[in-house]
């Protein structure tokens, strides 16, 4: 398949998916508007990228720092990055400083973290970024993110120590087989809920970014707000060999 092919492919893709996004918001008594899909575009290159982009859409996430660092520059300005994954905190500076246009980091999971972005942004004179708390709602110990026991005092050292940094919700990424699916939205679900009640927050002020290529439907339908859809809108990824990778297939 040609190249141009496989971009109008992956356009035909992202307008099924939004198709789909409406149909499980309606179901769930929402507006489309409320649910934000992120494309994930990581192995994927600049040129597919751009194509989604002049079809419309404007909200796109990556995995791997040296990947956005890379991509970001090449592409308008008014995209809206989101930054997916555990990231080491010496990377964060090199992840701002390339990604001007960034307008989420949604994988806080610890308070180091939290106070590198916050130390950061707030040297470099620029806007608070917003962050969603990711919670291991899985219990694997693969997985980044902190326990959902632990999550009420990572928010509140976020939101209460990080005055660069704007709390808006929580994340999770679930099963590689979406054996557990409903069990793992279900437990983010209870942690907005503790997370609320702790720190005097309305629902709407919290989102929850859960669902993905496997899942995204039934997670919309559990309340999510945030899906990241990647190999359904652009095809299989394309890993180098011998490279391993901690996420799984997004």
């Amino acid at each position: 398949m040609t190249a141009p092919a496989v971009e109008g492919a992956a356009v035909s893709a992202l307008r099924s998916v939004l198709h789909r996004v409406r149909q499980a918001s309606e179901k769930s008594g929402r507006k489309a508007e409320q649910v934000r899909v992120v494309g994930v575009s990581k192995t994927k290159p600049v040129s597919l990228i751009r194509q989604l982009y002049d079809a419309g859409h404007r909200c796109f996430g990556e995995n791997y720092v040296q990947e956005i660092v890379e991509k970001a520059p090449q592409l308008p300005q008014d995209i809206e990055w989101h930054y997916i994954g555990h990231l080491q905190s010496n990377k964060v500076k090199s992840l701002l400083a390339a990604v001007p246009n960034l307008a989420m980091f949604e994988s806080v999971d610890n308070e180091k973290i939290a106070n590198h972005l916050d130390r950061f942004i707030g040297n470099a004179g620029r806007e608070p970024l917003k962050v969603l708390v990711q919670v291991n709602t899985s219990g694997e110990a693969s997985k980044s993110g902190v326990e959902p026991s632990d999550c009420v005092n990572l928010v509140k050292h976020v939101k209460l120590g990080c005055p660069n940094l704007e709390f808006s919700g929580l994340m999770t990424i679930g099963m590689p087989d979406y054996t557990s699916t409903p069990e793992n939205f279900r437990s983010l679900k209870n942690c907005r809920i503790e997370v609320c009640k702790a720190l005097g927050l309305t629902e709407e002020r919290c989102e929850l970014s859960m669902g993905m290529s496997g899942d995204f439907e039934q997670a919309i339908e559990m309340g999510s707000t945030n899906v990241r859809i990647g190999s359904t809108i652009f095809g299989p990824r394309e890993y180098p060999k011998q490279q391993a990778f901690n996420l799984r297939s997004i």
